[in-house]
């Protein structure tokens, strides 16, 4: 059965290229992102996961740690990870899932018959700290994914978790926010929102940042 938003994902235990991982006791109380890959030594995949390399910052600071997967085995990955390294001028700083059983892949359904029946589509899932699954993208082979993009959905999902908030189209961190519509007390608005906000339409109420 697909994994859906709200869900508490998979725990399990697999090899990588740090080690054998327990998913959940790896995690902690961090956030993860965990995404996956066809097969090793795929141009696209081996720009992406340089990509995710040079952003390790920027997820530390968000307390998010990374983790990714292929259906091959950690001795495959290890030749891959020379590649990457040489190719994108980036050490590899976070783990690789060795993947040939399967056993990840069919757990979080990432395998998508008719687009290849062995091979992971190219998916991302967004884990917060409650082992909840929040967001899920999935690419085809063809495109790179945006990691600015799922920055700026974690950014979103963390503000709204500590406000009562949501984002609107194309917002970028700093800009201004929609005020959840359950909220409509008041003395409840001042509270929370002390920098006012102003009232488009009785449901649509936007607000700046509130952690700005």
């Amino acid at each position: 059965m697909a994994l859906r938003l709200g869900d508490t994902v998979p725990d399990f235990v697999q090899d990588s290229t740090t080690g054998s991982i327990s998913f959940y006791e790896w995690a902690g109380d961090s956030w993860v992102i965990l995404f996956s890959h066809p097969k090793d030594f795929t141009p696209v995949c081996t720009t992406e996961l340089g990509t995710v390399a040079k952003l390790k910052p920027e997820f530390d600071q968000r307390n998010v740690k990374a983790i990714a997967l292929s259906v091959d085995d950690v001795e495959s990955h290890m030749g891959w990870v020379g590649d990457i390294e040489e190719t994108q001028g980036s050490a590899l700083n976070y783990p690789i899932l060795a993947d040939p059983d399967r056993k990840v892949s069919d757990l979080y359904d990432m395998i998508h018959p008719n687009a290849n029946n062995t091979l992971t589509v190219r998916s991302v899932f967004i884990i917060d700290p409650n082992k909840k699954l929040r967001l899920t993208l999935t690419y085809p082979a063809s495109t790179g994914r945006n990691f600015d993009e799922i920055l700026r959905v974690i950014d979103s999902l963390q503000l709204t978790d500590h406000y009562s908030v949501a984002t609107p189209a194309n917002w970028t961190d700093g800009g201004d926010c929609v005020i959840v519509p359950s909220i409509t007390d008041p003395a409840e608005l001042a509270e929370k929102f002390p920098k006012g906000y102003t009232q488009v339409k009785p449901y649509l109420r936007m607000t700046p940042q509130p952690d700005k």
